[in-house]
């Protein structure tokens, strides 16, 4: 208990319990997280499951009973009749999946290739950060797009629906770890100038071992303020992917594809199958963002 209680009054959740911005952030995206991840348990019916689909409930109506089944759904159905509601959570753990995947890939590889600038230098440094720069001149949707591209038509026809969801997280995250890279190669730059480095490395330590004990450490601050608010832009990235039709398969959709299923009957009255999983996305994005804000303004020691 002494140890919960020291947590509980440290700067970090001293500040997180002043500011209500924070907290709000917080539980809504704890709500959500909590709905995709027991989604099985909470959504009342399994909307990819064709043999609980009943084609007369289609475009039923948030909370009015189905003029043909007498059902009621809480959030209206579909042109198939499936729970909005369900199709939400559901939807949810593919986008949370996704974007979690693909920020961790992106930070592992624009951590490894910044330390790696930052502390050897040269022509491989210059290398990395020539790519980087490049890469930096194009749009990271675009990016993305490309590369899910030229990995789809390297997957096999068979498995292009199951190594769909794996090719959309290699497409984000190769196209968001310039950000990593360049703020750990300028941290790095500064740290590895510093006394304990210097006597690390005259104590006979490889430059691996300098760069994960020593230098590491010291720049994790950075990165985790950029691994959460990019969960945030990698979340929409897969979301307007999957909107264009180049993201999650039909068979494992996630909120940018209920987004592009319900905007083709936007214009035809049935609204709510475009409104909540719309809603959906942006509450989500928007906490984690939102979070992220927070998180570096408590991290920065300037602005305490």
């Amino acid at each position: 208990m002494t140890a919960i209680a020291q947590a509980w009054q440290s700067d970090f959740m001293w500040s997180f319990r002043r500011s209500p911005v924070a907290v709000v952030s917080f539980i809504v995206v704890m709500i959500l997280v909590f709905g995709a991840v027991f989604a099985p348990l909470i959504a009342p019916y399994n909307p990819f499951d064709p043999a609980t689909l009943n084609l007369m409930n289609g475009f039923s109506k948030p909370m009015q009973p189905n003029a043909f089944t007498g059902e009621t759904f809480w959030l209206g159905t579909d042109d198939q009749g499936r729970d909005v509601f369900s199709t939400i959570l559901y939807g949810m753990r593919i986008s949370l999946f996704v974007g979690f995947c693909a920020v961790l890939f992106a930070m592992v590889l624009g951590v490894t290739l910044g330390l790696i600038a930052g502390y050897s230098g040269g022509l491989v440094g210059t290398i990395i950060m020539r790519v980087a720069d490049v890469q930096l001149t194009f749009p990271a949707i675009l990016v993305a797009m490309l590369i899910f591209g030229i990995a789809k038509g390297f997957t096999p026809v068979h498995l292009r629906d199951q190594m769909a969801v794996w090719v959309l997280i290699l497409a984000i995250g190769l196209s968001d770890w310039v950000q990593f890279a360049r703020v750990v190669r300028g941290a790095t730059l500064v740290e590895k100038k510093k006394e304990y480095v210097q006597a690390a490395h005259l104590n006979g330590r490889k430059a691996a071992g300098i760069m994960l004990r020593h230098i590491l450490p010291n720049v994790v601050g950075p990165v985790l303020v950029i691994a959460t608010i990019s969960l945030a832009l990698a979340i929409i990235a897969e979301a307007t992917l999957s909107f264009l039709g180049v993201g999650a398969p039909p068979t494992q959709p996630s909120l940018g594809t209920l987004i592009r299923i319900g905007q083709g009957f936007l214009f035809s009255g049935e609204w709510w199958i475009l409104f909540f999983p719309a809603v959906t996305l942006l509450a989500l994005a928007l906490s984690v963002n939102l979070l992220g804000d927070w998180l570096r303004d408590v991290l920065n020691p300037r602005l305490r």
